[in-house]
């Protein structure tokens, strides 16, 4: 056998092996100081595959989202001028700490007083009094309440030109304007949804989870705006495509409240003006013509959390407003009166949803987390301070929470809950019923319709 000859290393490459043992020791030397304050990643569990070819599946354990603490950003007090570890470092690490906290608080905390839509512009054209695609809304509108038609009654419809057009109006296709996504009307999850009531054109609003709210005019069109890619779609980017050949659609959102816009009504008498509801606690107006947004309801503490989840006009006495809290309460205002509102705890937990008679107003019905729900008399209001509430026609338990309850012309009251129903509770001649009146758990029993609430797309009404 033929002995190796040992190679001498030259001095260069006696260095280099140096330099990387000594690296390899600073690295390791980080790894277990980082191991030693919690930093270090944790070890991905590699499982073996399993032996019969066939991939198992484990059901994932869901991790409870814990909320981080907003801390202010590290930096340097060599850089600042501070000696480390010093008082003056330690005092300035606390006021860093106080205003981010109080930075944070500001953005969460209600904006009181009137506001200007041309201030509060979050995206889109910029706003104009004079010229705006709402300048044409009119005060008529859509009758609400009012029975619809089905297949049944166009069959039965004797009248020639009256059958045409209900048979032209089943055949109403889906919006084709711009695809979906293309139609981002607020930056964030929409929380409230609506047409506005004119005829004129069909204008859609909707409020989100940050206090946007978005207004779409579902009347323009999608026309190219240059001559077509000769490539096809399918063959290139669509998102390249689309932004390229087809124009994005006119969008006007307004930052009206800093959180949750819950709920938003349109007057009857005025179809420029619009009430909105947040979880910052305020009822606010917003006034199309006037371009200006203007606080209705709000706690005297302007960091109170009092969330309001709903909010309904009397349909006789528009004037006076409806709200309702996550709190459980429920709250009437009159818009005239400088007096503060009355507010009555009908629910332990949140009320989720409530809805007033369209024809008697003096009846209320509300859905709420503790699986209720409940209809109300407002002519016969008893008892003394927190204990003063309108008299309870009735109540219905359902499995699960009700999330909304909402009532039509003739008396009937629908609920969406969580265990996967619609209910119909109907209530005849509601108009002769006497102030006070009480109903049996036997008249409260509704119609049950199964329907899937659990696709992620729950049902309000």
């Amino acid at each position: 056998m033929v002995k190796k000859e040992t190679t001498q290393l030259s001095e260069y490459e006696l260095q280099r092996q140096a330099n990387i043992a000594e690296r390899d020791a600073l690295l390791k030397q980080l790894a277990l100081d980082a191991a030693t304050v919690g930093l270090a990643p944790k070890p991905v569990a590699r499982g073996r595959p399993p032996s019969n070819g066939v991939s198992s599946h484990k059901k994932k354990t869901v991790v409870k989202r814990v909320k981080e603490e907003v801390v202010p950003r590290r930096t340097s007090s060599r850089l600042a001028g501070l000696t480390a570890d010093s008082e003056v470092a330690k005092r300035k690490a606390e006021d860093d700490y106080v205003a981010v906290q109080e930075a944070e608080r500001a953005k969460r905390q209600r904006v009181s007083g009137n506001l200007d839509l041309s201030d509060i512009v979050v995206s889109g054209k910029g706003w104009n009094k004079s010229e705006n695609f709402l300048v044409d809304v009119v005060s008529r509108g859509a009758k609400p309440y009012e029975r619809t038609f089905g297949d049944t009654e166009i069959r039965e419809t004797s009248d020639k030109e009256l059958r045409a057009l209900r048979e032209k109006m089943s055949g109403l296709e889906l919006y084709d304007g711009w695809e979906p996504n293309r139609i981002k009307i607020v930056p964030e999850r929409i929380y409230s949804l609506g047409f506005h009531p004119t005829q004129e054109k069909p204008l859609i609003f909707a409020g989100d989870k940050l206090g946007n709210l978005g207004i779409f005019d579902a009347s323009q069109t999608s026309a190219p705006s240059r001559s077509p890619s000769p490539i096809k779609p399918e063959e290139a980017d669509i998102d390249s495509y689309l932004d390229s050949n087809v124009p994005a659609p006119a969008i006007t959102s307004f930052h009206l409240h800093t959180r949750t816009i819950s709920s938003f009504q349109f007057s009857p008498n005025n179809a420029s003006h619009l009430y909105t509801s947040s979880y910052d606690s305020s009822l606010r107006l917003l006034d199309l013509s006037a371009s200006t947004s203007t606080e209705i309801y709000g706690p005297d503490d302007p960091s109170a959390d009092e969330a309001l989840s709903g909010v309904e006009i009397d349909p006789v006495s528009p004037h006076v407003l409806y709200f309702s809290r996550l709190d459980g309460f429920l709250g009437r205002t009159d818009t005239r009166s400088p007096k503060p509102p009355d507010l009555f705890q009908l629910s332990e937990k949140k009320i989720g949803g409530f809805s007033l008679h369209p024809q008697y107003p003096h009846f209320l019905a509300t859905a709420s987390l503790d699986r209720y729900m409940r209809v109300w008399d407002l002519r016969k209001i008893a008892g003394k301070g927190d204990d003063r509430l309108p008299a309870m026609v009735g109540e219905h338990l359902s499995p699960l929470s009700v999330s909304h309850a909402a009532f039509n012309s003739v008396g009937q009251v629908a609920t969406a809950s969580y265990d996967d129903t619609i209910k119909i509770h109907s209530f005849e001649g509601m108009g002769a019923w006497k102030p006070g009146i009480s109903l049996s758990d036997e008249q409260m029993e509704p119609k049950v319709i199964r329907h899937n609430n659990q696709t992620g797309r729950w049902v309000t009404m």
